[in-house]
């Protein structure tokens, strides 16, 4: 098992920047962010497999999020550049252990980008 820990979030206005961090309690196979809007499915957003540094990224979020890590804490950082409204939401830290493994979760942690 994997406990994820985010922080970070926050309310901003539209263009401002801010980092989320998730702190794993032991190296994963691959780390990363979902999000979920009031009502919606939870939207992929990025995705960091450890052992080759393969970035992934949702279509909504690319040229302006970036992920990144940091070995000695197994920390994964999101950091949102160009904030926009419709990037509010809940964002999940997401962890698996293999990758066919079951899916870990973080609590969640708001961010409100106000336009």
């Amino acid at each position: 098992q994997v406990q994820l820990e985010e922080s970070g979030g926050g309310l901003v206005q539209a263009g401002d920047s801010l980092r989320l961090s998730c702190a794993a309690s032991r190296l994963t196979y691959s780390t990363g962010w979902f999000r979920q809007h009031p009502g919606d499915v939870r939207e992929f957003v990025a995705q960091i497999i450890w052992s080759d540094d393969r970035e992934y990224y949702g279509e909504s979020v690319k040229g302006r999020f970036t992920i990144s890590r940091d070995d000695a804490t197994n920390t994964v950082f999101l950091q949102m550049n160009n904030l926009k409204p419709e990037d509010t939401a809940v964002y999940y830290c997401h962890a698996k252990l293999g990758s066919t493994s079951e899916d870990y979760w973080g609590r969640g942690t708001q961010v409100t980008v106000s336009s």
